[in-house]
């Protein structure tokens, strides 16, 4: 079976084509805004341009414009080649992601917001199990609350130098690593905004 995936969600443009779970094409590339004029032609430079039996597409939480430009182009395709099309979260694909390359304790995921805020979310070391829900909050607010020694993704120097303490790793969400996920809950194409209903703050979730 063959898996086009697509990540858009972030300052990276990535997708990969899987066979049974193993990248045999893939695009990474850190392109800041660029991702409309260059997806389509990331995909078709994949083997058979980048046709599947399916497809999987980052739905966020992150870029505004990243996810919603992923998410089209995913759905696109779905309806041109008639093949299904899910959805996965930005913050567990960087979390298995580190977990399999930086082995230790719990991982703490944070993201770039807009607004002076971060997404983040906590998973267990298995980087698989969350310990949160995926979160938006202020970066002066989190340095503050959040209790964790490392930090993974792409604002994670940010909370790093606000809170004055911890290391910091850059991870980008990689198409070619979707297999660490594969066997969690698919979900549905659309997005994961982080912000407003979709996202508790801080503060809500300590009233919880």
């Amino acid at each position: 079976m063959r898996l086009l995936v697509i990540d858009t969600a972030t300052q990276a443009l990535s997708v990969a084509l899987l066979e049974d779970g193993a990248p045999i094409g893939r695009f990474h590339k850190i392109v800041g805004r660029g991702h409309a004029e260059a997806l389509l032609p990331a995909i078709a430079a994949l083997p058979d341009g980048g046709r599947a039996d399916g497809i999987a597409v980052d739905v966020g939480p992150g870029s505004f414009t990243g996810v919603r430009i992923g998410i089209a182009a995913a759905r696109a395709l779905a309806l041109a080649w008639a093949i299904p099309v899910h959805g996965y979260s930005s913050p567990s694909l960087i979390a298995a992601t580190a977990a399999a390359h930086h082995p230790g304790g719990p991982i703490a995921v944070t993201i770039t917001g807009g607004h002076g805020e971060l997404f983040w979310q906590c998973f267990e070391s298995d980087g698989l199990t969350p310990r949160t829900a995926i979160a938006s909050t202020p970066i002066a607010d989190l340095a503050q609350d959040i209790e964790a020694d490392s930090f993974y993704g792409t604002g994670a120097e940010a909370l790093v130098t606000a809170r004055g303490a911890g290391a910091a790793v850059a991870l980008y969400p990689d198409a070619a690593d979707y297999a660490l996920i594969a066997g969690l809950p698919p979900l549905p194409p659309s997005p994961i905004y982080g912000r407003g209903a979709d996202a508790m703050t801080l503060a809500e979730r300590a009233g919880s």
